[in-house]
């Protein structure tokens, strides 16, 4: 990060978070895997869907009326292999936690498994999840809609989310493979890090209602809501550096998340009601495990993934370039960099826990 930081150590920050989510009325359970999401993004690096979330995503939304704090997680539909949940507008990351399980668990007894999820929330960083199948030794793989904020190819007009497709799969190196991003070239978690910053969007990212590039961040941030501003789907503009694919991957994730479990999509999860007030934005996710010894054995495939990835790194380099990563290992090193450090917080952070600790008379000491 850019600007002086204090480094305030995991678990503190993880038990801040857990008592600020069980202050506002979060069950106990549900908090600690609220918190354990929130910080295992910042571990990695992933900071766009970590702690700087926890105010003004989760405890504004439930201050705010518009997403409620105890969970009522309710199976409407399953067979062996598949489960449909409706979450009734809780707390994301335990919905999502517990829907991954259902699917690793039927995935341990019939190979695979799969459960889709509508009225759940935000569920934090997507590869949470997908890692909850490596760790048993299968593929993950996840996915979630989000409000409206992509243009599709050739359009200005936000009509579908961020959309995350997300694998995760087990390796013979130190950490897996694991490929987390959104289907637009940035997300608004890492809009929300500019403004943090105070920094101006590069060209690329937004664009405005006249098909030019954005880069007032904050300002962005308001037009997103108001069908103002639009990011770009993972390609860029048009068709000519294959924007059109992002679109596509993006609205393949739009319909996993939705039709299936027959949740709210598109301009259904804009925020705002029709007097102009922020509404519940009751999001659709869908999860799937693969059981590798279902079809090889674990260490043969692990060896496999693992050899893949490092003639790929070895592999021929650019004029310049020093190094080929592959998926995870960007995030690998930042966990060693930080795991005796801790989150780094800006000023911009600090004053949000500061003001959720005043605000809640939570008795934690901060480091700042």
């Amino acid at each position: 990060m850019d600007e002086k930081v204090t480094w305030w150590a995991f678990d503190e920050v993880e038990s801040f978070m857990r008592s600020g989510f069980e202050a506002i009325g979060v069950p106990s359970e549900e908090a600690a895997v609220c918190a354990d999401v929130l910080v295992s993004a910042d571990k990695r690096g992933v900071d766009s869907h970590g702690v700087g979330r926890f105010k003004p995503i989760y405890l504004d939304r439930i201050w705010a009326g518009t997403q409620k704090p105890a969970t009522e997680f309710e199976i409407v539909r399953e067979t062996p292999t598949t489960a449909v949940i409706d979450g009734h507008n809780g707390m994301g990351h335990y919905i999502a936690r517990r829907a991954m399980q259902m699917a690793v668990d039927k995935a341990e007894k019939n190979g695979l498994g799969m459960t889709v999820v509508r009225n759940s929330t935000h569920y934090g960083a997507a590869f949470y999840y997908s890692r909850m199948a490596v760790e048993r030794g299968m593929i993950g793989f996840t996915g979630t809609s989000a409000r409206p904020s992509i243009a599709p190819t050739w359009g200005v007009e936000p009509m579908l989310g961020t959309n995350p497709l997300t694998w995760g799969m087990p390796s013979d190196e130190d950490f897996p493979f694991m490929l987390d991003c959104a289907t637009s070239t940035t997300q608004r978690g890492k809009i929300e890090l500019y403004d943090r910053l105070g920094k101006d969007l590069p060209d690329g990212w937004v664009i405005g209602q006249d098909g030019e590039y954005r880069h007032d961040t904050h300002q962005v941030l308001v037009d997103l809501t108001k069908d103002k501003a639009a990011l770009t789907p993972l390609g860029g503009l048009g068709e000519a550096f294959s924007g059109y694919k992002g679109y596509g991957y993006s609205m393949v994730c739009e319909i996993l998340s939705s039709a299936l479990s027959q949740a709210n999509f598109m301009k259904a999860l804009i925020g705002v009601d029709a007097a102009g007030k922020p509404s519940s934005i009751e999001l659709g996710h869908f999860f799937m495990a693969m059981k590798v010894e279902a079809f090889v054995e674990l260490d043969t495939f692990k060896k496999q993934v693992g050899e893949i990835c490092r003639q790929l790194r070895a592999s021929k380099k650019a004029p310049g370039a020093t190094r080929i990563y592959t998926p995870g290992e960007k995030e690998h090193e930042v966990w060693l960099y930080r795991k005796d450090k801790g989150v780094p917080f800006n000023d911009p952070l600090k004053a949000s826990f500061t003001a959720v600790k005043e605000k809640l008379g939570l008795k934690a000491d901060l480091p700042f």
